[in-house]
């Protein structure tokens, strides 16, 4: 970078290499409208106003803003790898990710992280990394292997990891656990994002004490506020699951904009490829009320003020030239991106390692492995599904029992649920029931199942749910929906279990397959396959299953199926 030269361009002594001419551009500074050029010198804006340059694009009628940043998310989410995922949503605006791989950690450990950063070294998406400070989310999950101190400290020194991804153990937190205070000592662990649902009052004044600094998992304009209150970064999320977007605009009108700022955390690719990525939250953000200039800002500035990102998130001298074209401030789809100052170029697709794949290790299984003996007269825990949330109910009622056995039954929406091991060949299984899919008949599988991404599979019959663990073994990962011991639909997940090595669209038509044949067996909801992988997650209430069976999120504590 040459900075005399990029002096003299904002002078006006040489032409810059590109001029963005004629635009609006918004200053997120003061919330203005500029009539004023672009003006770029080696990726960077040397300056605002008229200028000369040595290429020119026309922008009149256009607004002009910065290229978006998300906050918080997770690369494997969309099952797609980083270039293809950069393929994806470059054209819909973001130009940067800050990314918490935990998934990847929990399957392939550190040298899977370490993997993860060296493959988006060279893409022209900016990922920045925050390294995974719960692997296990707890105690009762069971990942490849635990992340140690040492990992950590050794993830923490690498170039574009920020800081301590996403606290998951909140209970451990709030209780002063030493191995969570341990991980918050490290060297270069004083930026540090949040993950405490639910918690409020002197708990949440705990966690904010432990040094967290953020929250994606405000589910209520109350939690907003008090989080807010302590200091706390609010992250508003829109996944394709956990919808909080309209319930905490309000806190945007009733405080401004600061301390906030958009995320996805976790989105599916056909979600992305059909309603878009953080331009469809700022979209949505004005359908809702909330001023353009302010849900630019949440997209912008405020998610590179929270990361400590300098040099992105405006448009201003100095700041990197992640430029975006918008035909109106309506639809919010660019009409050009540039990213360092230029057009996006296309993106080599990149090698993946044979290292990285075959970590389905799992023997055959028998519809027996599925079967529940119960007892006379004895009711059951049952996790109750709240809608478009991963946050569930712990219900508890008498199962359908048949020839001593509980069975799925669908005239009560009461499906059956089985989380399998499936890094080290344990054949742990937990097993329960879950209520809320609408699932009719046939089963439905997943070796994307957060956080440890062990197979989890719902099904209204054993013979169905061994089928959909046999061909999950046999793709080595993925996501397979299966009626009377046929394929429906399936992706093929063969990186970790969580990630295609397919092109986008092939991975968007699969995934958009399976959600259809989950339908077809009677599914509700927009996102069955990523309902039924937060049903893993032991730090989410009220109550999960993993392999090692039925966890009391609220009581941090294993219970077993039968509820007395």
């Amino acid at each position: 970078m040459d900075l005399a030269r990029r002096l003299a361009v904002a002078r006006g002594d040489e032409p810059a290499d590109l001029v963005v001419r004629g635009g609006r551009v918004l200053s997120v500074f003061t919330r203005e409208w500029l009539d004023a050029d672009i003006a770029v010198a080696d990726g960077y804006v040397a300056g605002l106003g008229d200028y000369d340059g040595a290429e020119e694009i026309d922008a009149r009628g256009r607004f002009v803003v910065p290229g978006f940043i998300d906050a918080h998310m997770h690369l494997e989410s969309p099952k797609l790898l980083p270039d293809e995922f950069a393929r994806l949503v470059l054209p819909l605006g973001t130009t940067a990710v800050v990314a918490d791989p935990h998934e990847l950690a929990n399957v392939l450990g550190t040298d899977g992280v370490h993997w993860l950063l060296d493959f988006c070294a060279e893409l022209p998406l900016d990922v920045y990394f925050m390294a995974s400070s719960s692997v296990p989310a707890s105690r009762f999950e069971s990942p490849r292997r635990a992340l140690t101190e040492g990992d950590l400290q050794g993830l923490l020194r690498r170039r574009r990891v920020l800081g301590l991804a996403e606290m998951m153990n909140f209970p451990g937190v709030m209780a002063g656990d030493p191995t969570e205070l341990t991980k918050l000592g490290l060297a270069g662990a004083t930026h540090v994002d949040g993950h405490a649902p639910g918690v409020v009052g002197k708990d949440l004044n705990a966690y904010a004490a432990a040094g967290i600094r953020s929250d994606h998992e405000a589910l209520t304009v109350e939690e907003g506020r008090e989080r807010l209150r302590a200091g706390m970064w609010v992250l508003i999320r829109e996944a394709s699951m956990a919808r909080n977007l309209r319930a905490l605009l309000p806190l945007v009108e009733e405080f401004g904009t600061a301390r906030i700022a958009f995320c996805t955390d976790d989105k599916d690719p056909d979600d992305i490829a059909e309603h878009g990525h953080i331009n469809g939250m700022v979209r949505d953000a004005v359908a809702f009320g909330i001023a353009p200039e302010d849900a630019l800002v949440l997209a912008s500035l405020n998610p590179a003020l929270w990361h400590e990102l300098d040099h992105l998130g405006a448009l201003a001298p100095g700041w990197q030239a992640d430029i975006l074209v918008l035909p109106d401030l309506e639809s919010f789809q660019p009409e050009l991106v540039l990213k360092e100052g230029s057009p996006v170029e296309e993106i080599v697709r990149s090698e993946v390692p044979e290292w990285v794949k075959h970590t389905v290790r799992i023997g055959p299984v028998e519809a027996e492995r599925f079967r529940i003996d119960w007892p006379k007269n004895v009711n059951a825990r049952v996790i109750g599904l709240v809608p478009d949330q991963v946050i569930t109910e712990a219900l508890v009622e008498a199962p359908t029992v048949r020839n001593s056995e509980a069975i799925a039954d669908p005239d009560r929406d009461l499906a059956k649920i089985a989380v399998l091991e499936r890094h080290l060949g344990t054949e742990e299984i937990g097993l329960g029931f879950v209520r809320g899919f609408g699932l009719q008949r046939g089963a439905l599988g997943s070796t994307v199942a957060h956080d440890a991404h062990n197979l989890v599979v719902v099904g209204m019959n054993d013979a169905d749910m061994a089928r959909v663990v046999e061909r999950l073994a046999e793709l080595g990962g993925g996501i397979v929906a299966v009626e009377d011991g046929s394929v429906l639909a399936e992706l093929p997940l063969p990186v970790g279990g969580l990630l295609a090595d397919l092109p986008l669209a092939e991975v968007v038509e699969c995934s958009r397959a399976c959600t259809e044949a989950a339908e077809r067996l009677g599914c509700r909801g927009s996102t069955p396959f990523l309902t039924m992988s937060f049903l893993a997650l032991s730090v989410i209430p009220s109550l999960k299953i993993t392999d090692q069976g039925l966890v009391d999120v609220d009581r941090f504590e294993l219970v077993p199926l039968e509820a007395g």
